[in-house]
Order: C-alpha cells, then sequence, then structure tokens
C-alpha cells in the first residue's frame, strides 16, 4: 500500500478524517500542539502540521478511491498530470518519529532559568517571572550586583 495526500475542505479535516475512517481507510493526520493567547490567557491547542491535507493508505486498485471524491470533507485527491501523487513510505513514518519529539514552544514556569539569545544581555542567565502580552516576558537577571528586572522578546529566551 501507499500514501498519498488529500486536500480537505477548509476547517474540516476532522470531519473527513472520521468520514475516512468510517469507511476503513487508513489515515494519518499529524497535529501539534500549538501555543495560543485568547483574551490575555495562553492555552494549548493542537494544530494540523500540514493545514488542509490530511494523509490515506491505499492500494492503487482498491475500490474506494470512487468513494473518496464524495465524502464529507474531503476536496480532492492530490494529483499530478491527473495521477494521484504517491508519498513513500518513509516520509510518512519520518513525520510520525518526528511527532513524538516535538519540543514545545513557549510555556515557561515561573522561576525556571532561561538564556537570553539576543539583544545587548545575549549569553546570560536569566529566571523567567512571567509573561508580558502575546511576544514580550519579564525576566531577572543579575546586573551590577542586584537582580534586575527586563523585558525581552519570548522568542530570545532558551530553555
Amino acid at each position: 500500500m501507499t500514501w498519498y495526500a488529500l486536500q480537505h475542505k477548509p476547517a474540516q479535516g476532522d470531519r473527513a478524517l472520521a468520514h475516512l475512517q468510517n469507511q476503513d481507510i487508513a489515515c494519518f493526520y499529524p497535529k501539534v500542539p500549538v501555543e495560543k493567547i485568547r483574551a490575555g490567557k495562553r492555552t494549548q491547542k493542537l494544530e494540523p502540521l500540514f493545514p488542509g491535507y490530511l494523509f490515506i493508505n491505499l492500494e492503487q486498485a482498491d475500490p474506494a478511491w470512487a468513494k473518496l471524491r464524495s465524502t464529507r470533507g474531503v476536496l480532492r485527491v492530490v494529483s499530478f498530470a491527473n495521477k494521484p501523487a504517491a508519498i513513500a513510505d518513509g516520509v510518512i513514518q519520518h513525520i510520525k518519529d518526528s511527532l513524538g519529539s516535538v519540543v514545545q514552544q513557549g510555556g515557561l514556569k515561573c522561576g525556571e532559568v532561561v538564556q537570553l539569545s539576543e539583544g545587548p544581555f545575549e549569553g546570560i542567565k536569566a529566571v523567567f517571572q512571567a509573561y508580558d502580552g502575546e511576544e514580550r516576558a519579564i525576566v531577572l537577571i543579575n546586573f551590577m550586583q542586584k537582580q534586575q528586572r527586563v523585558r525581552v522578546r519570548v522568542s530570545a529566551l532558551k530553555p
């Protein structure tokens, strides 16, 4: 069996997945945790790794091909020259293996030691205090024999 990519209708990836699985079609719809800020609060949500696409595993002669276009949520099979584009098993396996080692960004806890990776304090260790909006954080650094509160970009922090 070979893997193929399907494009699903906007915001209907989970629906397409459910209907394909009801037809006993092997599917792969990779999702990763993403940190979002809503109403000033940080929340984690699972979002598709490839927005708009999911993968199916079918034989070329499988009769399920005829049902794909009419499956709820499915828009089309990704094709080139009117032939479904095959994806090597190794590529899908690599994606599956990589998902197990996804490092979540953000989510720092108060008191956690971080290192600043850019700006005038690059290379200095700091203690994370709190988030200050979507893109900034407050950290404590030892400067001139005193702990100073400094606002830095979240992207400049490395655990």
